[in-house]
């Protein structure tokens, strides 16, 4: 099977897997234990922070580990539902990533702002700078880089804004960290990421917050984490999500990330002339080297085209979302202004550091091919087998 899902979850490194391994192995202390052993599990998690720190460009008292992005996101809104007056809005761009946008609804219900985004998934900065002037809210949270379309956002433009407006910023980085340039993070107050995004293992995140001020935990029952996150810590995770982001590091400095954008848009290219009517969301904008969105020709059944992939060996992602295994459009589709049946009909294909060109190019050809199995009448009959485990792009 040929992997195109790296923005859901991506393969776990050599790297980060000897990593776990080797601080599995050697640190089997609790960091909190006062004993020798939790000692040094305790000096191995402080240094994986600071390496961490060095990487994000921000202070290793700023890093809070979590289990992931999505308790990250949560753990910003439950701070700010603490804080913040009961009149104070909070702001969140259109095309947020639900660990975002669910968290943000429930906390903030009826003082809830969206930030709108274009046709091409940016979000509108001038909207955001006459809003601002008019009165600034208490929060505002925009993505670096959007899960299904890769569109980059004008996150840097952004933490200028509330920084003049002394607004909190919350960026979700998931996409971006592992496939951009990181070590400007200290111009956001808060920066959620994950390693399983970047080739480390499940269950370990990170929030970036400030250090001299209270974070009103989620978690109780412990003092670890100066009080804002109770519970034992993953130092074997930690550890791996540091090697996992190291890795990457070296990759983006090496210039490889440029020589796999001219690859994705080589595919992009030969996507919309074998397939006549085909559409590149976010196309001629700044997007993720490794994501590709296409809003497919029509055709009968929008899951077909997954399924019939799969059948070719291929692994991609659809552009709905599910509930209770009924299909809905993607938010951030119809955010975009993209009409439901439009939404349903977009596929999202995104590589990984280890993919290859000959990957892109193998992948034309099953597009070719599906295409013309859905063009015939054999491929239009027939059912669509468990059309819901299609759809995860809002799981990502």
């Amino acid at each position: 099977m040929t992997y195109f899902d790296h923005n859901a979850t991506a393969p776990l490194l050599p790297a980060a897997r000897d990593a776990w391994l080797r601080a599995a192995e050697e640190f089997v202390g609790n960091p909190s234990s006062p004993h020798r052993l939790g000692a040094r599990a305790d000096g191995a998690l402080a240094d994986a922070r600071e390496r961490l720190a060095g990487l994000l460009g921000c202070r290793g008292s700023e890093i809070v580990w979590t289990s992931g992005a999505t308790e990250s996101n949560n753990l910003v809104f439950h701070h700010f539902a603490a804080v913040l007056p009961s009149d104070a809005e909070v702001w969140i761009s259109a095309i947020e990533h639900p660990s975002v946008s669910e968290p943000a609804s429930r906390g903030f219900a009826g003082r809830l702002r969206t930030i709108r985004a274009d046709r091409h998934g940016l979000v509108d900065i001038p909207w955001l700078e006459e809003a601002m002037r008019q009165r600034p809210p208490g929060l505002v949270a925009v993505m670096a880089a959007n899960n299904v379309t890769g569109v980059c956002q004008p996150w840097r433009h952004v933490a200028t804004l509330c920084r003049r407006w002394s607004v909190p910023f919350l960026c979700d980085a998931v996409q971006w960290v592992g496939k951009e340039p990181s070590g400007e993070w200290a111009r956001c107050d808060f920066v959620s990421g994950c390693a399983h995004k970047i080739g480390g293992p499940r269950g370990i995140g990170f929030l970036k917050c400030p250090d001299r001020s209270r974070l009103h935990a989620q978690l109780w029952g412990g003092p670890q984490e100066e009080g804002r996150r109770a519970g034992t810590e993953n130092v074997a995770g930690a550890l791996a999500l540091v090697a996992a982001l190291e890795s990457r590091e070296q990759s983006i400095r090496n210039s490889e990330a440029a020589v796999r954008r001219s690859w994705r848009e080589r595919f992009e290219a030969a996507l919309i002339q074998e397939l006549p009517g085909t559409e590149i969301l976010g196309q001629g904008r700044d997007r993720l080297w490794n994501t590709v969105a296409a809003l497919m020709p029509d055709c009968e059944g929008p899951h077909r085209w997954l399924v019939k992939l799969d059948k070719h060996g291929f692994a991609a992602s659809a552009g709905s979302a599910c509930s209770s295994g009924r299909e809905k459009p993607s938010p951030v589709l119809l955010a975009m202004g993209y009409e439901p049946l439009e939404a349903g009909r977009v596929l999202r294909f995104s590589s990984g550091w280890e993919s290859r060109l000959e990957d892109w190019m193998a992948l034309i050809e099953a597009l070719k091919s599906v295409g013309r199995e859905l063009r015939s009448p054999a491929g239009r009959g027939g059912s669509v087998r468990n059309p819901a485990a299609y759809c995860p792009l809002e799981a990502d």
